[in-house]
């Protein structure tokens, strides 16, 4: 698995039937503060956001509603959730990176349980 850096990157998602790879505009929060800070005091999200390493995510203080699809050592999504400002995310017990984007924007872009993305940094 890759070590990332806070900075910015791209998250590929494969197209089901065997089409072009879905790419997002992905920022790496990877640093305590990055983390803390995620999405917190924005209007919108450009792509996603990427928090590792992170099995929870909270939503207080957000405004705007996101969604959150929780992912395993091997980026394999474990489950998406949509959260509304100001709620609590329980933790996953295997997650090991969680990805935040705009509600609505997993379905547009097919991130689901059991799909596996991939991360390129730089």
């Amino acid at each position: 698995m890759a070590r990332w850096r806070d900075g910015r990157g791209s998250l590929l998602i494969p197209r089901g039937g065997g089409g072009t790879d879905i790419t997002v505009p992905l920022e790496i929060a990877t640093s305590y503060r990055a983390r803390t800070r995620g999405l917190l005091g924005r209007d919108s999200v450009d792509g996603a956001i990427l928090l590792s390493p992170a099995n929870g995510v909270h939503t207080f203080r957000m405004r705007i509603p996101i969604d959150v699809a929780y992912l395993d050592r091997g980026l394999t999504v474990l489950a998406v959730r949509t959260m509304r400002p100001g709620r609590l995310g329980l933790p996953r017990l295997r997650s090991r990176h969680v990805l935040e984007a705009a509600a609505g924007a997993m379905a547009e872009w097919g991130v689901r349980a059991g799909v596996r993305v991939t991360v390129e940094s730089g």
